[in-house]
């Protein structure tokens, strides 16, 4: 489980080391155990005022790729700083007039097992041509729990952060001062 300070220390190292003209701004910066994931905001195409939705999308499109292409570099050097510094694979995407779309991404395999009534919802996805395996059956199925869960989830990640916070106090967290002598009732007592 990844704080919000170290989440912050992220964003602030990431907000630091791009390069000023690379995006508008860090949009998004999010963070699991195996990745990071930069989304950058980028400036609209310009258009005529009569330009219609099949023009604006199509040019949408192109000027994300345009910005992919262009920036490969720059995100390769990042990346790989930040893959050295943080030991997680990083990803890339880009926001540009409401539309974002993902450059790169980890696809981490999870391993699970499932009893028969599990396995059954799952076949019933592919039956119904939802998902084409009992794999993208369970991913389709987690985005659903996450769409419909997300306050929930929020909650469950600020109770962790506390849990961790707490920890982090525990007599583990720092050396004991043995200066005092020993304690009252304790191993050394008589």
């Amino acid at each position: 489980m990844i704080t919000t300070e170290q989440r912050e220390k992220l964003r602030g190292w990431f907000a630091g080391r791009l390069p000023d003209d690379l995006f508008e701004e860090l949009a998004e910066l999010t963070v699991d155990r195996e990745e990071i994931t930069v989304i950058g905001r980028i400036p609209p195409p310009r258009l005529t005022e009569d330009a219609s939705a099949t023009e604006r999308e199509a040019a949408v499109h192109s000027r994300m790729q345009e910005f992919r292409e262009r920036t490969r570099e720059t995100r390769i050097e990042v990346a790989r700083e930040a893959e050295h510094r943080f030991r997680r694979k990083v990803s890339w995407g880009v926001e540009c007039a409401g539309e974002r779309t993902l450059f790169t991404h980890v696809a981490a395999p999870v391993m699970t097992r499932l009893r028969q009534p599990e396995r059954q919802v799952l076949d019933t996805l592919i039956a119904g041509g939802v998902a084409r395996s009992r794999s993208d059956a369970l991913a389709w199925c987690v985005r659903l729990v996450q769409k419909h869960t997300d306050d929930w989830l929020t909650d469950l990640r600020d109770s962790l952060e506390h849990v961790q916070r707490v920890r982090a106090q525990g007599p583990d967290a720092e050396p004991e001062d043995t200066s005092t002598g020993p304690s009252e009732g304790g191993a050394d007592a008589e």
